[in-house]
């Protein structure tokens, strides 16, 4: 366990837990896996990348048997420990799909505009509720360099006819009104969603087409037969003519694919329900979320009752890529989310935490999902959505239908989805290259020059975030 006890005395109540779990009604609890089963479709993991992938299956392939395989409780892992952005996108942005594939850049605008309306109309129609509003976002500048980030964006945006506009003053005083942040740049489509409730809607709209979801049923193997892929967990065994793996940030049963991603943590603090006055000191008075523009960067959006979430900044990578339970509580990352916070928002210096917590980010090496298939077409995989995956992992779950159903699709064909990105070094050079990227990046937030090493990192495609 985490040693709290140094955190102020806003945190003397917080609950170090999710406080999306605490949301949910009626919150489903499912069996383990206790025998051997034969399926159609295994899909291993129940996160959001697995729970679309079985929706999705079940509305291709009416009569076939689907079987999904969770290692812990629903919403318990990353999928549940987000912050609920909801982004109109698939490739971490109009500015990361310019930079990385110019020439199908236009194609991943249109397709993650397209997914975002996609999933809201999906949510309609199974009747999820989980708390979905598109109330748009405020990107913030702190520096005069981050400013011109913000014009860029805007153009980029104008490039692609996305609405947009660039606010300071009064206009962004009107949208949040804090000492840290002089100028601002409003993006009109931009969702939310509250993630846990996301993972029970779905898991129910799942069970409701029969598809058959097991808990605490952590795969243990993965084994190839002439005429099944074969998965092992404690207590039960299933046979699946085809297979999904949507792990996420957990070690990939492939072992090839484990140098592509590493888990980085990532805190969030979240206050007290504010009253209407609390919000109006602070010009917050509307719905949208707010995310600031350096590399080390801050995201907050209000939650149904008004509490406002506070996260990111930190981006902690553990030696020898750990994933320990226990490194999902950090003092020192919380302490540094209220200095910030208090900074941001002098006028709620009264305010007290009511939660904080942690989760871990599959990160790759170039901001985005990447998917691809192994078992001779029989087996697809995607991973690496490196924090935004909320909204992509629905378009990827149709990516890996599309790859197990030997369709050649316009998703199949990006470049940005089908080509493994470069992977991560061995330790210690891995634990060395993430330390001193993290510096420079820290170093161009506080100066505005990008440094040697960031600029070769750039010039291969390569690049580190959350």
């Amino acid at each position: 366990m985490a040693d709290l006890s140094s955190l102020s005395h806003r945190f003397a109540q917080t609950v170090f837990e999710p406080y999306w779990s605490e949301t949910v009604r009626d919150p489903l609890s499912l069996p383990a896996l206790s025998s051997t089963q034969n399926c159609d479709l295994a899909i291993v993991g129940a996160g959001f990348t697995g729970l679309w992938s079985a929706l999705k299956a079940r509305e291709r392939h009416p009569d076939a048997r689907i079987i999904l395989l969770e290692g812990r409780r629903l919403a318990q892992a990353a999928s549940g420990r987000n912050g609920g952005f909801c982004a109109p996108s698939i490739s971490h942005g109009v500015g990361n799909a310019l930079e990385r594939w110019p020439e199908e850049a236009e194609t991943l605008v249109r397709l993650g505009l397209s997914n975002l309306d996609a999933l809201e109309s999906d949510l309609t129609r199974y009747g999820i509720e989980a708390e979905f509003e598109r109330t748009g976002k405020v990107n913030l500048a702190a520096t005069d360099w981050q400013a011109k980030g913000l014009a860029s964006m805007r153009a980029a945006h104008a490039r692609f006819g996305m609405d947009s506009r660039l606010i300071d003053g009064p206009d962004l005083a009107a949208k949040l009104d804090s000492p840290a942040y002089p100028k601002g740049l409003f993006e009109e489509n931009y969702a939310y969603v509250n993630p846990a409730r996301l993972v029970h809607g779905l898991a129910r709209a799942c069970l409701d087409a029969g598809v058959e979801i097991f808990e605490t049923s952590q795969v243990t193997g993965l084994a190839e037969t002439p005429d099944a892929l074969r998965l092992t967990t404690k207590d039960g065994e299933v046979s699946a003519r085809k297979v999904i793996l949507a792990t996420n940030a957990d070690v990939p049963l492939l072992r090839r694919l484990r140098p592509t991603i590493i888990p980085i943590y990532d805190y969030t603090i979240m206050t007290e329900p504010l009253s209407d006055a609390q919000l109006a000191s602070i010009g917050w008075t509307g719905r949208h979320g707010v995310a600031d523009s350096g590399n080390q960067f801050h995201y907050s959006r209000k939650t149904a009752d008004n509490r406002i979430l506070w996260g990111g900044y930190d981006a902690v990578h553990h030696y020898g890529s750990k994933r320990d339970a226990g490194l999902l509580n950090r003092a020192d990352s919380y302490a540094r989310l209220e200095s910030n916070f208090l900074a941001t928002f002098p006028a709620l210096a009264d305010v007290r935490f009511s939660h904080a917590w942690g989760g871990i980010i599959d990160t790759s090496a170039r901001l985005t999902f990447f998917a691809g298939t192994a078992c001779g077409g029989r087996l697809a995989y995607a991973l690496g959505f490196t924090g935004q995956g909320v909204s992509a992992t629905r378009f990827a779950a149709l990516t890996l239908l599309d790859h197990l159903d030997g369709l050649k699709t316009e998703r199949t064909a990006l470049r940005m989805t089908s080509k493994t990105p470069v992977p991560f070094p061995p330790e210690p050079l891995r634990s060395l290259a993430i330390h001193w990227a993290q510096s420079d990046l820290a170093r161009e937030d506080r100066t505005g020059r990008r440094s040697a090493l960031l600029r070769l990192m750039d010039r291969f495609g390569i690049g580190f975030g959350s």
